[in-house]
């Protein structure tokens, strides 16, 4: 294959992304967001909110970071942020699906992603902070504007939303201050267990 027709099988591939179904309900309540939803919402907020980064940061690598950072649920399943066992197997499921899918486009494109990729899950880049700090939001805040649905559903605890955002103050903050508002609101409403 030719360059074009590698990045037109990669684009195909990716439409993908639109059937992996998280368990974050949209915020009317109707049903819940897939990862491309997901995705597209986070890159909106990383300009919006780019003002509270704790760091200077690329917003280019960031929007094009969170753009991407979920493309491995197309193999892997998107693995719920509470789900033990499935978190144990979570990286090796990724890793085996950032190999296939980054490697349909033409090498120099197939590095850009991987490379972008890597960085997002070794968290350590200003730019990877903060883009983890929207992924961890994002979800936060349409739990809390359906009154906490999801959570009830999985009878989330207070202890593994912040063990889960031990590291979201890195990226903003500001974002993790707010944040932190939430879950009170949610566990005072009985919609989150405090323990």
């Amino acid at each position: 294959m030719n360059r074009f027709e590698q990045q037109m099988k990669f684009i195909l591939e990716i439409d993908k992304v639109k059937n992996v179904f998280r368990q974050t309900y949209l915020a009317d309540g109707n049903r819940k967001e897939n990862d491309a939803e997901h995705s597209w919402h986070m890159a909106i907020m990383a300009f919006l909110l780019k003002e509270y980064a704790q760091e200077e940061v690329d917003i280019m690598r960031v929007v094009l970071m969170v753009l991407i950072h979920d493309l491995v649920e197309i193999d892997a399943g998107d693995t719920y942020a509470y789900d033990l066992d499935g978190l144990q197997t979570k990286r090796e499921r990724e890793v085996k699906a950032a190999e296939r899918i980054f490697g349909l486009l033409p090498k120099d494109q197939e590095e850009q992603f991987r490379e972008l990729w890597d960085e997002f899950e070794a968290y350590e880049s200003a730019e990877a902070k903060y883009a983890h700090m929207l992924d961890n939001f994002q979800p936060l805040m349409l739990n809390d504007a359906l009154d906490g649905k999801s959570w009830k559903e999985h009878k989330v605890k207070k202890s593994q939303i912040y063990s889960r955002n031990a590291k979201t103050m890195e990226g903003s903050e500001k974002i993790w201050e707010y944040m932190k508002d939430l879950v009170q609101k949610n566990i005072d409403r009985g919609n989150i267990q405090d323990e």
